[in-house]
């Protein structure tokens, strides 16, 4: 199939775009890939201490320094159900990297937290910063050089971002990405939905929340509807990360550790020793982000991919934002209807096709670059395929030519909507992120007053003593990054789903985030710049007229300019969200994160390789004696 004009103009574009970024990025691949196993630079008490307490056989592989060791890098804990199967998975990698003649090391521990723990709490305030800390975990794995190769386990929300932005900083080693896959279905999102509804208007009791609660989250595994997480592991699939079919197969299954066992296989079979090199930092390259774009659009996914795309892309010296993501979602069509965008969850997705019907539908409507490179070679079609167990190994079929429920997931010839559900909106309030694939076209437009609101606290506060049975646009302030490290809103979704339903015209503007769980009503979110960097919104005043249209893309404040322009800054005391629960120890990370368009992240992009040239190369500099200390300079390369 031709390639889509805008899926090409688009890639162009960033392709231009990147450039300076991209061949600085590709330059530090090559300088830190050694010839031969990357322990060979290191020296004898180097390479004593990395194997000190390995068995004989491992360790007589390692000593001889031709066979390839591979990295695990694990989000392992038993409190969060995404993360508790990763427990077995190292001695399921180690025996099965042993029986291709290589070792494998477990590198480290990455943190792990999840946003469904820390929802409303403190600690939710740390999430976003946690993808950062993740990243710099992985760096801190690898930073030994003893590795050839790397497998990431990971699942959920930052986790796999920040794991991907780890492994792209060392972009010279292969890597493959090893899901633990969801848990079992349980009560239906519809009843889940309907049950928190009644419970925010207090018609149910805490015990009956708990008991829905408990039985929609009940076991090993992720969450099934399609927040982060699984949109996470989509991403995993259509980047070519994942093998093929690998992201929604359960926990404790013989086909799961068929699947884990062939990944580390796979990652042995990816290292320069055995002909095959692939790293990762050639995989994620400008072709691959916008299919990660395109695949997130066709699939109603998680819109913290609107910082994390960007963020990952960063860390591969790759410059998106979000014209991109709205140009693309223009005509990216969906095809799928998972929860919150439907009432079906990822186990009923993946009965129905799956992540292979995806990408091969997209494929074949010219929508994604298939002459892409990933962990199986060249071409994404090796990864329309869904995996089956043959014995103890694991085999690849096909997958089906039709769907198996067309009311989960259709062709892109017969999709559910036209566009990928995903808009930027733009004006004076700043430009925001919108989800409109769950919004129905009657509250696509909302104008209404202002009322501004400096914490979710206060906004259920009014709304729990019945001051918002009205029409109005909630402008929830100081939840950017810089502010309280952006937490996500999802309190605020049952209060204002009740409103809506009541036929009560609403909407919210916010700094923050909503994310993957977003859902029917209107919401402009990760408004940037953010108040504490400039941004308008902190010039919102309660009874404002605000005007969110996703039909035109706009989002104004419908305030005379000269009012407008006499206005200072709102302020607020945001000490409370700068101490307790560890937050003091995440300065750093609000002193330098970069806006929300820019990926919210403190990392720069890659910048071009420092060389030691001789002085009177320049022309800067007459005065120094040559053969001198000072005969030498650093030059930045061109």
């Amino acid at each position: 199939m031709v390639l889509h004009p805008v899926v090409l103009a688009v890639t162009d574009r960033i392709v231009k775009r990147s450039r300076p970024s991209r061949a600085a990025y590709l330059a530090h691949l090559d300088a830190a890939r050694v010839q031969g196993v990357q322990r060979t630079a290191l020296s004898c008490t180097n390479l004593a201490h990395g194997f000190a307490a390995f068995p004989v056989d491992d360790k007589l592989k390692l000593r001889e320094q031709k066979k390839p060791s591979v990295a695990i890098v694990s989000s392992y804990n038993d409190m969060l159900s995404a993360h508790q199967p990763f427990e077995s998975f190292p001695k399921i990698i180690k025996e099965a990297v042993r029986q291709v003649d290589a070792v494998a090391q477990f590198a480290g521990g990455v943190p792990a937290m999840c946003d469904g723990v820390t929802q409303g709490q403190p600690g939710m305030e740390l999430s976003l910063f946690s993808r950062d800390a993740i990243a710099m975990g992985t760096a801190i794995a690898l930073s030994h050089n003893m590795f050839d190769a790397a497998l990431y386990l990971g699942v959920c929300d930052k986790i796999v971002p920040g794991l991907l932005i780890g492994a792209l900083h060392f972009g010279h080693l292969p890597a493959v990405f090893v899901p633990a896959g969801p848990m079992t279905s349980g009560m239906s999102n519809k009843e889940k939905a309907r049950i928190r509804q009644l419970y925010a208007q207090g018609k149910a009791t805490r015990e009956e929340l708990l008991e829905c609660e408990s039985a929609s989250y009940h076991g090993a595994g992720t969450c099934t509807f399609y927040g982060t997480a699984n949109s996470n592991q989509m991403l995993m699939e259509i980047m070519g990360l994942h093998l093929p079919g690998a992201a929604f197969i359960t926990p404790g299954t013989p086909l799961r550790d068929a699947l884990t066992a062939a990944a580390a296989q796979r990652a042995v079979a990816i290292s320069q020793q055995n002909g095959n090199y692939t790293p990762v930092g050639h995989i994620v390259d400008e072709k691959c982000i916008v299919n990660a774009v395109v695949g997130l659009l066709a699939t109603g996914g998680s819109t913290n991919h609107t910082l994390h795309l960007v963020a990952i892309a960063k860390a591969a010296g790759i410059v998106i934002d979000w014209d991109d993501f709205d140009e693309l979602s223009a005509i990216i069509p969906m095809l799928t209807r998972i929860y919150p965008n439907g009432d079906a969850d990822v186990n009923h997705f993946n009965a129905a096709g799956g992540p292979g019907f995806v990408i091969r539908e997209l494929l074949d409507a010219g929508l994604l670059h298939d002459d892409v490179t990933t962990i199986l070679g060249r071409g994404l079609r090796k990864h329309c395929m869904e995996p089956f167990l043959d014995a103890d190994k694991v085999v690849w079929k096909p997958v089906p030519e039709v769907t198996a429920d067309d009311s989960v997931l259709r062709p892109a010839s017969a999709p559910f909507a036209k566009d990928g559900g995903m808009i930027l909106v733009s004006g004076n309030l700043g430009r925001a992120v919108m989800k409109v694939s769950a919004v129905k076209q009657e509250h696509r437009i909302v104008e209404a007053p202002a009322l501004t609101f400096d914490s979710q606290e206060d906004f259920m506060h009014a709304y729990q003593a019945g001051r918002l049975d009205r029409d109005f646009v909630a402008v929830l302030r100081f939840q950017g990054p810089r502010a309280n490290g952006m937490p996500e809103l999802h309190a605020l979704t049952p209060a204002l789903s009740n409103l809506q339903d009541a036929g009560r015209r609403v909407a919210l503007v916010t700094d923050g985030r909503m994310s993957g769980a977003s859902g029917k009503v209107p919401a402009a979110i990760h408004v940037s710049p953010e108040i504490l960097a400039g941004g308008p919104l902190g010039l919102v005043r309660d009874g404002d007229i605000i005007r969110l249209d996703a039909s035109a893309g706009t989002l104004n404040a419908l305030v005379p300019l000269e009012v407008w322009q006499a206005r200072s800054q709102a302020t607020a005391d945001l000490s409370s969200s700068h101490i307790g629960m560890g937050r003091e120890l995440f300065s750093m990370f609000r002193n330098n994160i970069s806006e929300a368009e820019k990926g919210a992240t403190t990392f720069p992009l890659p910048s071009p390789i420092p060389t030691i040239v001789p002085l009177h190369e320049s022309s800067d500099v007459n005065d120094i004696v040559p053969g001198s200390d000072e005969d030498f300079l650093i030059k930045t390369s061109k």
